[in-house]
């Protein structure tokens, strides 16, 4: 019976480390049937797998490659950078933190292929181009009736002066969920809708690992809706407002709150080659693939060749090897004035 209840357990991808792994990037068309029918059969696969697995997920290679059966780990690292040449992936290091002071590594996949342009921009600006900064999008649209299924946990908590920091700030720790308890894992589109009632958490003083243990204390033995048991704790178990300012002594003045950094709700990304990790600017790496990964030659050194170098030494020292019989007549002809 063990064995049984364990075989239908739910399928749990393997996690990356909190803050690391696969990220889903903005503004996407929703999921259908056929999206990755432009690729060859095995770039297809990989992608499609991808594409299943939630935010938070370790997209690396051996990871993949035994995920996938059927590719070992060379055909993976070639697939994945077929799908940056196509403009599904791309690898980027970034920081996190209200700080931004941690450097993590995240690799960016997006059903909907983008080009260099679009990728660019994302780096640059942290959010879709064409889009202004702050503005939430979910990454797959959800039905509008979602959210009036729970409305408790919108009016629990009113989300509008929620700080886009802290918005960002949940929607990580809504990912990493799953790290600490499979069952709880969310999906890309859970997260997004869920990031504005746990973003009210933060803003009321509430810890990241504080939010953690209310979402995952005290669990069934199966969930079989992660998504609606987490609106429902983050409604039921919303901590208390803090007390008014007014409140306080006369004598006492109102603490003042920190500043968020100007860095804090656009992190800093660099650009990684798929194939090798290489950092470089977008612009020295179309195809999220830097110049050795495409197979390209080295661009030929500036200056003279070799050849010309070689050459240039050989008449110095040929001059340096003067004749000893026209040595002694300059001696003869006494100095030689260095100026007329």
């Amino acid at each position: 019976m063990a064995n049984s209840s364990a075989d239908m357990r739910p399928y749990a991808p393997p996690m990356a480390a909190p803050g690391y792994g696969k990220r889903s990037a903005p503004g996407q068309l929703p999921r259908k049937r056929g999206d990755f029918e432009h690729l060859p059969p095995r770039e297809a696969s990989v992608a499609a797998h991808i594409d299943r697995l939630p935010d938070g997920a370790a997209i690396d290679t051996k990871t993949l490659a035994r995920e996938l059966p059927a590719y070992g780990q060379q055909a993976v690292r070639s697939a994945l950078n077929a799908l940056s040449r196509a403009g599904h992936l791309r690898r980027m290091r970034e920081t996190v933190g209200e700080g931004r002071t941690q450097w993590v590594y995240r690799t960016y996949f997006s059903r909907t292929a983008r080009d260099d342009a679009w990728w660019g921009a994302f780096l640059r600006e942290g959010t879709p181009p064409g889009e202004a900064p702050g503005t939430e999008r979910e990454p797959v649209p959800v039905p509008k009736a979602a959210p009036k299924a729970a409305p408790e946990a919108e009016d629990a908590g009113s989300t509008a002066a929620v700080r886009p920091s802290r918005r960002a700030e949940a929607y990580e720790v809504l990912a990493a969920l799953g790290q600490a308890d499979p069952r709880m894992t969310l999906s890309a589109a859970e997260c997004a809708a869920l990031a504005g009632p746990a973003a009210v958490w933060l803003e009321r003083g509430a810890s990241p690992g504080q939010l953690v243990l209310a979402l995952t204390s005290g669990l069934p033995e199966t969930v079989h809706c992660p998504g609606a048991l987490a609106r429902r704790r983050l409604a039921d178990r919303l901590p208390p407002e803090a007390a008014a300012v007014s409140a306080a002594p006369a004598s006492t003045p109102a603490p003042v709150p920190a500043p968020v950094p100007a860095q804090g709700t656009a992190p800093r990304r660099v650009m990684e080659c798929t194939g090798c990790g290489r950092p470089g600017r977008p612009e020295a790496l179309p195809g999220g693939l830097c110049r050795d990964c495409r197979g390209l030659p080295e661009p030929a050194p500036a200056g003279p060749s070799a050849a010309e170098v070689r050459a240039r030494v050989e008449r110095l020292r040929a001059g340096l090897r003067a004749p000893a019989g026209r040595d002694r007549g300059a001696r003869d002809r006494g100095p030689v004035p260095v100026f007329g």
